[in-house]
């Protein structure tokens, strides 16, 4: 069978969830040896057999980015001749993977990451481009041969969210992770490089600078922290200035009243995350909005327990009480995720925060329980052969 993956993000440009799904789901399906899998991602070529860039159109060249994105969608298209099956990922991708099916004549399976409707401050990221983005995702979603959501927290996204399409055609495959690559790696030197001092407990956070990550609460919270506690913040790519003036501000009113908070704004190698991860005391993952958070897997697999939002399919990764903690959260029904009492939120993901670097030894051991459910759960070769199994459903 050929395979065609489409998709924006792909080694090495990769800057969120989906793009290490996309890379860690291609090597499985490669590794196995009996699938021919070619993919198809945004950007320079690459050097890789079998994998071909696509850079934007320079007749859209100044386009809104919403257009552009649809430039590049034609291309991947119509190089999709001789495919058996499109598999496409995140609206970015979901046109040229609905245009294949139609041209060719293949099944278009979509895996579904996030959702428009659910990410409404893309409005201030792209202006009327959010309306095309929302309407190549719905156009894609209910045309698919079979969407494949990433937990059961987003599959009721989707079915809430695209109520024309059919419920059986949903099916779940969680993210994965790499735990030969993901394993604690004590690396100090790293640490100090990046300023953290390895004999001080610290909170991290990685993650991108946008409205679902939900950073602005967390920086919040840590006001209440005790002070020697850390916050390592591994955060860049803002989707927008406001949002990362909002940040820059709320990190200096922390610098004035605190020392300890590290700010590492640049993408790092996997290597100095797996470090900072390592000599880490506690994850924090205070989203919003997050349909399984691989970021969480990551951080479990280096031995670091998690206090993350208690949405979306987070509580699928993290069991509250045995593998870190999950704070409470009761949002507005607007799309946003936006707390409905901001405060109590801040208050609880603080208490938690603190809960967990008061006390050591129970952290250290929901740590241990975190590595554990994360290799014997999550492996990318079991969610491989659960992806081929909704591959053959369709064919």
């Amino acid at each position: 069978m050929r395979l065609d993956i489409l998709t924006k993000e792909y080694p090495p440009a990769i800057y969120g969830g989906a793009g290490v799904h996309v890379a860690e789901l291609t090597r499985a399906l490669r590794d196995r040896g009996d699938l021919d899998v070619r993919v198809r991602c945004f950007g320079a070529e690459r050097d890789e057999e079998g994998t071909t860039g696509y850079p934007d159109l320079a007749e859209l060249a100044g386009a809104n980015p919403a257009l552009q994105t649809m430039g590049v969608d034609l291309a991947m298209a119509q190089d999709c001749a001789g495919a058996d099956l499109v598999h496409s990922h995140t609206w970015y991708a979901n046109h040229g993977g609905h245009l294949a099916s139609l041209l060719h004549g293949v099944p278009h399976v979509i895996s579904a990451h996030s959702l428009e409707p659910l990410r409404p401050w893309k409005a201030e990221q792209l202006g009327g481009g959010y309306a095309l983005s929302s309407w190549v995702e719905r156009t894609a979603y209910e045309s698919a041969a079979a969407i494949i959501a990433v937990s059961h927290g987003m599959r009721a996204d989707i079915l809430r969210s695209y109520p024309q399409v059919d419920p059986e055609r949903v099916k779940v495959v969680h993210n994965g992770i790499d735990s030969e690559l993901w394993q604690p790696r004590r690396d100090d030197e790293v640490l100090r490089r990046h300023g953290i001092d390895p004999e001080r407990p610290s909170v991290v956070f990685v993650g991108r600078i946008t409205r679902q990550k939900g950073l602005p609460y967390l920086l919040r919270a840590v006001e209440q922290l005790p002070p020697e506690v850390q916050v390592v913040l591994c955060a860049g790519a803002p989707d927008t200035l406001e949002i990362q003036a909002e940040v820059e501000s709320l990190i200096a009113g922390l610098r004035a009243t605190r020392d300890g908070v590290v700010w590492i704004a640049e993408m790092l190698p996997r290597a100095e995350v797996i470090a900072i991860l390592t000599g880490g005391t506690v994850f924090v993952c205070p989203s919003v909005y997050e349909p399984l958070g691989i970021v969480n897997l990551e951080a479990m697999a280096c031995g670091l327990p998690v206090v993350g939002t208690a949405t979306g399919g987070i509580p699928e990764v993290v069991a509250n009480g045995e593998t870190g903690w999950l704070v409470p959260i009761e949002q507005v029904q607007d799309g946003t995720g936006t707390p409905v009492d901001p405060d109590r939120y801040v208050a609880d993901l603080a208490a938690a925060l603190v809960e967990a670097v008061s006390d050591p030894d129970r952290t250290r051991a929901r740590g241990a329980a975190g590595r554990e459910r994360a290799v014997a759960e999550f492996s990318w070769t079991s969610i491989a052969e659960r992806t081929l199994e909704v591959y053959r459903s369709v064919r």
